[in-house]
């Protein structure tokens, strides 16, 4: 075959080194630019193609710093083979020779070593360009050819005749004037040469200690620790367990027909280079630390991470056919045992004359984390919103169903034997009505009355119910800190909060234990951010309730507060008790934590804004004014109620007791009844949410035209909204869903003598 190369110095490659030093400050330059954009996920994918582009622009620095040299750069690649008995050719990687040691002919490559040398080459060729490596037993004399990969685009051959050996004689290897070691199967260092004992620092003890940028890559382009010479690490892999490895300096040409790992090592985005089947061939650190350990040249990248949506092998496969380039996609990967989410972009290129992929890769685990945390959100909204709706809904039912029972109490004295029936009813009915505030309260759309309270007195006097809670196995020790400061809540509601937590604190510890609630005030100087809540600062009083038990596995600690989500067996829970809890506490504007350290039960720590003392009080609430025995009353009721059930017992309630009932089943139909100007309407009880006109919207009409109208609003939210303050109903009443006769008499006899 044709010789096509020399054996010369390799002047010049410093001034080309420094040209491309100097073109790659200027892109590392631009890359840190893009620090900013890369942190927004919005402009991931502009991040990503800009990358490319400093990428390309690296690469034709390169290039061309390589072409300006290459003419001062001489090939020496065979160089510290010079005193080899045996032939050495360096080839390109279709097998034309490049350069040979003087033991080699001129003339006749594998001529008279084996049988059909072009066949041969063929096969040995295409077998060391996949795998880096490959030999074959000689013609009829006996020997072995021994082919490694030099480079991207040449190839080292060695001719052992018989009883001689693949690797080079360490004699031999020791002369050279270029660094090599020796090391065995651990990557220590058996031999060294004096080459690598004046350029290496020393003690040497490990290959990874010679290198600026280890692990060591076959192949691959290293920094010298010590001298910061760039230079390709040749692997002579032997028959045993040990292995010989030339670190080569670079030659013009090499610098400017190949991609320098080295350059890319310390770019702060994570770039790997792959065949286009897939298999990696160059990942530089910040993808190897996305990639984990296994990113090692080989793998195929479709082993290391796999797409959500199209497979990584569908998108090699339209990369390499020209299809969305540069888009980016995300994928899933497993790092030190950890699941994470990338960004993968990738492109085709074409390097050393052969086709080749680049992937750009970013991580958007903490952008998926917050993607599944915002779903989990809307999802617990929508839970809310459809137990508020489903609550108003039952709500509706159990007022007509309490209705109706109170009706028929009415005309059955305790002796007729129908009375305990309509007594099951009632109390089922109340034991319903508990279970749709429980739905509220989880909501947040449930009626809080809110008074100053002092946290010591009301847990004072919660003691008792709370030890007959308790099994005799488990205690109950409450600690308060000096000085608590009062907090504004419903007592009532953070009364069934307590319960709650003691009762689930108490099913946690089946052989006995403790239950400790500790009260502390606790000032904030700075945001506490803790579960994606975040705690503003100022004064707070801290409420703990703790526990001996088995505490809460670490995985289930995030879905504790949903609806109906329970540890406890089948027919034990409803799973809303935690979720009330939360929705009390945040209706509040307090929060609430849990913690579980292994081993040592659940913590669950209450924060409630403390009152301040210094602002104005508000009004002290009003004494519960004692029912009047006599509920009957006279006056005209407009009554306003969508739905037909609770419209028809609240008129018939009224009725009974004396009072003329004009109905109306939406807020249009009420209007138009009070066109009518010779009606004088004493008292307006309607429904808050109607289809149509909702109560506020069709009673603020109303009082335009007959201001001194009295107003009683009936729903199952809260009355907040509607009832007092700018936007809403001022000197209007409110009565809660589910209501009994009794309750509703005693409302509008309450508002019409007011």
């Amino acid at each position: 075959m044709r010789e096509r190369g020399s054996t010369q110095g390799i002047e010049g490659v410093g001034d080309a080194r420094s040209g491309a030093l100097l073109l790659l400050a200027g892109a590392g330059l631009l890359t840190s630019t893009l620090t900013g954009i890369w942190s927004d996920s919005v402009a991931v994918p502009t991040a990503l193609a800009v990358a490319l582009l400093v990428f390309g622009l690296c690469l034709a620095g390169l290039r061309l710093a390589g072409r300006l040299s290459a003419a001062t750069a001489p090939d020496r690649r065979i160089g510290y083979f010079e005193s080899h008995p045996e032939p050495v050719y360096v080839t390109d990687l279709d097998g034309a020779v490049l350069a040979r040691n003087p033991a080699a002919p001129a003339a006749g490559f594998l001529e008279g070593w084996l049988t059909d040398p072009r066949a041969a080459i063929y096969r040995l060729t295409r077998e060391v360009r996949a795998t880096g490596f490959a030999e074959e037993e000689a013609g009829p004399n006996g020997g072995r050819v021994t082919v490694t990969r030099l480079g991207p685009r040449s190839l080292l051959w060695r001719l052992d005749r018989p009883g001689g050996r693949s690797r080079p004689p360490a004699a031999s290897l020791a002369d050279t004037a270029v660094p090599w070691l020796r090391a065995d199967a651990e990557g220590r260092v058996t031999a060294l040469n004096p080459a690598a004992a004046q350029g290496l620092p020393q003690p040497l003890e490990t290959l990874d200690s010679a290198l600026v940028d280890p692990p060591l890559r076959p192949d691959g382009i290293h920094i010298l620790a010590g001298s910061g010479q760039p230079v390709r690490a040749v692997v002579l892999q032997g028959q045993d367990a040990q292995r010989d490895v030339l670190f080569v300096p670079l030659a013009g040409d090499e610098i400017a027909g190949l991609v320098p790992d080295h350059f890319l090592e310390e770019l702060p985005v994570a770039l790997a280079r792959l065949e286009t089947d897939g298999r990696l061939i160059y990942a530089n650190r910040a993808a190897r630390q996305l990639l984990g350990e296994r990113a090692e040249p080989g793998v195929n990248i479709s082993d290391l991470i796999e797409g959500l949506g199209r497979s990584i092998r569908e998108r090699l496969s339209d990369t390499s056919k020209g299809r969305a380039l540069g888009r980016s996609e995300v994928a899933r990967g497993t790092a030190d045992g950890q699941e994470i989410f990338l960004q993968v972009a990738f492109t085709r290129t074409v390097l050393d004359g052969a086709p080749s992929l680049l992937a750009v890769l970013s991580d958007a685990t903490e952008l998926k984390t917050l993607e599944a945390q915002f779903v989990q959100s809307q999802k617990m909204q929508a839970v809310g919103q459809l137990a508020g709706g489903v609550a108003h809904d039952f709500n509706n039912l159990l007022t007509a169903i309490n209705g109706h029972c109170d009706l028929l109490l009415m005309r059955h004295d305790v002796a007729d034997t129908e009375h305990g029936d309509l007594m099951q009813i009632r109390q089922n009915a109340n034991r319903a009505a508990a279970l749709v505030r429980q739905l509220l309260a989880f909501s947040r759309k449930q009626t809080l009355r809110p008074t100053i309270i002092s946290l010591q007195d009301t847990l004072s006097e919660l003691t008792h119910l709370l030890n007959r809670l308790l099994t005799e196995k488990v205690t109950l020790r409450i600690e308060h800190g000096p000085d608590l400061n009062p907090v504004r809540v419903d007592e009532r509601q953070f009364e069934q909060v307590i319960m709650n937590l003691v009762v689930n604190a108490r099913d946690a510890m089946p052989r006995g234990g403790e239950v400790r609630i500790s009260t502390r005030n606790e000032h904030l100087d700075r945001d506490l951010h803790r579960d994606r809540a975040v705690v503003l600062p100022g004064d707070y009083v801290v409420v703990e309730v703790a526990d001996s038990g088995t505490g809460i596995p670490k995985d289930k600690l995030a879905k504790i507060f949903e609806p109906f989500y329970t540890t406890k067996q089948v027919g034990e829970g409803t799973g809303l008790g935690l979720s009330t809890a939360y929705g009390i506490v945040k209706q509040t504007g307090g929060f609430i934590f849990v913690d579980s350290p292994p081993g040592q039960g659940a913590v669950f720590t209450i924060y409630l804004p403390a009152y301040e003392k210094t602002a104005v009080a508000p009004p002290p609430p009003e004494a519960e004014i004692r029912r009047p025995r006599d509920l009957s009353g006279r006056g005209l009721v407009l009554l306003v109620e969508d739905e037909d059930a609770v419209r028809s017992f609240a008129a018939r309630a009224l009725q009974l007791r004396g009072y003329t009932v004009m109905e109306a089943g939406s807020g249009e139909e009420a209007l138009e009844i009070l066109k009518d100007e010779s009606l004088n309407v004493d008292i307006m009880v309607s429904d808050v949410i109607m289809p149509g006109l909702d109560g506020p919207a069709w009673v603020r009409e109303a009082r335009r035209t007959r201001p001194e109208a009295k107003v009683v609003f009936v729903s199952g939210y809260a009355e907040d909204a509607f009832v007092g303050g700018d936007s809403g109903i001022p000197d209007a009443s409110f009565l809660p869903k589910p209501f009994t006769l009794p309750e509703l008499t005693q409302k509008v006899k309450e508002m019409l003598e007011a």
